[in-house]
């Protein structure tokens, strides 16, 4: 395994244990997110960049901008958890709850 393939690797699995294990917050679940699209945007660059091939260049920035596109969305939505609930809290994000 290349460091770089260790390098990336690690850091999607970092960002993975860090949704999975650390809920508390939904700033910080957006946060492991990112970090997980984040590492597959490199590992894809790097893949394509290992090929050579002009087919699948594009393939790294549909992923950015749809990581964008996930990311304005989680934004959007912290803000009216965090306006109608008062607290980003998961905890209070009860759909049970009146």
């Amino acid at each position: 395994m290349s460091p770089t393939h260790f390098a990336f690797s690690s850091a999607f699995i970092l960002s993975l244990s860090g949704l999975t294990f650390y809920r508390v917050h939904l700033l910080s679940a957006l946060l492991c997110l990112e970090g997980m699209m984040l590492s597959l945007f490199i590992g894809i660059s790097l893949w394509t960049l290992q090929l050579d091939s002009t087919g699948s260049s594009a393939t790294p920035m549909f992923l950015l901008a749809f990581s964008a596109c996930e990311a304005s969305a989680g934004l959007a939505l912290l803000v009216a958890t965090a306006r109608t609930h008062g607290t980003d809290r998961l905890q209070n994000l009860n759909l049970l709850q009146c």
